[in-house]
């Protein structure tokens, strides 16, 4: 099994801890009615996915 020889300084670590961060999560536009979505999901707005409706409008229930 490998094991360091020597201790890993402050700094080093700093350096491979700063990548660990959250992105904010991007988003695009929904082909159909133009919303803004997440990719490879349903469109919140009109219910479409892959140019197909999937589910209804979200404003049209209840």
């Amino acid at each position: 099994m490998a094991v360091p020889k020597q201790r890993q300084s402050h700094a080093r670590t700093a350096k491979r801890r700063a990548q660990h961060k959250l992105d904010a999560p991007s988003y695009g536009s929904c082909p159909e009615c133009g919303a803004p979505r997440r990719a490879h999901r349903v469109c919140p707005k009109c219910g479409t996915y892959g140019g197909r409706p999937v589910t209804g409008p979200a404003d049209s229930g209840a």
